[in-house]
């Protein structure tokens, strides 16, 4: 019977690979394609199929005589591919354990070292833990990938071939400054010379190659339960010195005390740096911090002993002015806004000006969460940014926030020559679209050449690619070598989708600077989890 099955899901890869060329597909050709379906499937022992397609049957009764797009056609047939695709790879493990919405709560390894294959191996046993992992086989990118990812522990070999581990290992030591992220330095030789050399450039521990995966495991847990236990006690950002978000929940239950025992408002001003990433990108990560110190120390001394300033996250701040009413903080916020506009910073011998946008929600009534005020900052910001930035807004000035939000395109491309992922891993990524604050465009391509040659792309918009390793015209490695060595090369996330103990495949792709990779089959939630992540990095 297998043979049968195989042959009846040629027939609809052919059908829908057929429709993604049309202009318009017809009621009665997709009407005859599920007919098809239902008549087949319980035959050759398919009989939950066979159900499904009658159901989608009877829904498309209801629209008798119309003509879809290929996208519009798209959602008949997700149910249907979704369930073959979880059918046929039921037995597939799953690789780690934790979910999308896990992902902030689990700790992040960023592990250094050009031996992919070793690479390979701690990724896969690292997941299996439950961490999440990050690799870098090129040391080069080592310090971008630290600031990008913001890990919970660093862990780098000492010896690369033609770079010397402890060199990168300073630099990254340098680029933490006083924030605490344990490092483990690696290595298979265990000269006392390379260990003391290693504690000494500040390495919280040193184990050598080969070790055994158990204790590793156990002394990095150690390490990430320190470093969790410090942040408990410290309520300040380390490299501003600002309040962090852990004292937001407290500063705002005493603001709201104080509001109803006193009856007057306070006010929330979000504030968010413009085109810092292009500070980071042009000038280095160190010279974006120093702009990060200065704008706090500004915050500092531009606001009340009685106000609050928070870094709420990379380069965007929280202020709680308290008993303020919207006019007097807009009043604030502009008079620091000036002050920082005319602050000049220095970068490779260059000079450069930077500004901010700025929402404020005032809080003049008790009952609503903090989340509800932030969210309504929140619309206020992006209508700053959308009105062409370096200005501030004020929610209640705002008649639809949300339609006014100005919003960051990031293009998702699926690369696949088999038409039933693209079409399981394009419902996934739209399914993910939709809760995103971004305009987010979902694209699937059947082969390497369709997607490199296409303009869609190209721009200035971020863009996250799933890239299936083997097509035809052009395998996904050589895609994958022609977005590297583009000048906007740091526009591209990647995800390589490889085959199964094809370790040279992923050997080429982690040398190359995929983003990370995952086998097929693999299970969808899986899939979810990883591009979650990498979408937070974006």
């Amino acid at each position: 019977m297998d043979k049968y099955k195989e042959h009846f899901w040629r027939n609809i890869r052919a059908k829908l690979e057929q429709w993604e060329q049309e202009d318009a597909i017809t009621y009665e050709d997709v009407y005859g394609f599920f007919h098809n379906i239902a008549g087949t499937a319980a035959v050759i022992g398919m009989e939950e199929l066979g159900k499904r397609a009658c159901r989608l049957m009877k829904r498309l009764e209801a629209e008798n005589g119309k003509r879809w797009t290929p996208a519009e056609l798209k959602e008949h047939v997700y149910e249907l591919m979704h369930w073959y695709y979880d059918e046929t790879h039921r037995d597939v493990p799953t690789h780690f354990s934790f979910s999308p919405a896990d992902a902030d709560e689990v700790p992040l390894i960023l592990l250094v070292d050009d031996d992919a294959l070793f690479l390979m191996y701690m990724k896969e046993q690292i997941e299996k833990v439950g961490w999440q992992i990050v690799t870098v086989a090129q040391p080069e990118k080592a310090v971008t990938q630290l600031y990008e990812v913001k890990p919970d522990c660093v862990v780098i070999d000492v010896h690369m071939n033609g770079t010397d581990g402890l060199t990168v290992f300073k630099e990254l030591k340098a680029a933490l400054g006083q924030q605490f992220v344990p490092t483990v330095v690696i290595s298979a030789d265990d000269r006392e010379e390379v260990r003391l050399q290693s504690y000494a450039s500040g390495a919280d521990d040193f184990m050598v190659k080969p070790f055994a995966l158990r204790e590793f495991i156990i002394r990095v847990h150690r390490l990430l339960e320190r470093k969790k236990q410090l942040e408990g006690l410290l309520l300040v950002d380390e490299l501003t010195r600002l309040y962090n978000r852990k004292y937001l929940p407290e500063a705002y239950r005493q603001l709201e005390s104080e509001r109803e025992r006193l009856g007057e408002p306070y006010c929330i001003a979000l504030l968010d740096l413009d085109h810092f990433k292009q500070i980071n990108d042009q000038y280095g990560h160190l010279v974006g911090d120093e702009v990060l110190r200065e704008f706090a120390v500004l915050l500092r001394h531009g606001t009340r002993p009685n106000d609050l300033a928070f870094r709420f996250g990379g380069e965007e701040f929280l202020l709680f002015l308290s008993k303020t009413m919207q006019q007097d903080a807009f009043e604030i916020i502009e008079r620091i806004r000036n002050q920082f506009r005319s602050r000049s910073f220095s970068g490779g011998g260059t000079a450069f000006r930077c500004t901010f946008s700025c929402g404020i929600v005032e809080v003049d009534e008790g009952g609503a969460p903090l989340e509800y005020w932030l969210e309504r900052a929140d619309g206020a910001l992006y209508a700053a940014k959308n009105g062409g930035r370096d200005r501030t807004v004020v929610a209640e000035k705002i008649e639809k926030i949300d339609d006014m939000r100005q919003r960051k395109t990031v293009k998702m491309a699926v690369v696949d020559d088999d038409v039933i992922v693209r079409t399981v891993v394009a419902d996934l990524l739209e399914h993910i679209a939709r809760d995103r604050k971004e305009q987010c465009e979902v694209r699937s391509f059947a082969d390497g050449v369709s997607f490199i040659e296409s303009s869609w792309h190209e721009g200035h918009s971020l863009c996250l690619v799933i890239l299936d390793g083997i097509m035809p015209k052009m395998d996904g490695i050589e895609v994958l070598r022609r977005l590297r060595s583009r000048r906007d090369e740091s526009r591209y996330k990647i995800i390589m989708l490889t085959m199964r103990r094809n370790e040279e495949d992923i050997v080429q792709a982690l040398q190359l600077g995929a983003d990370d990779y995952i086998t097929k089959p693999f299970k969808r939630l899986e899939l979810e989890a990883r591009v979650s992540r990498l979408l937070k990095r974006m």
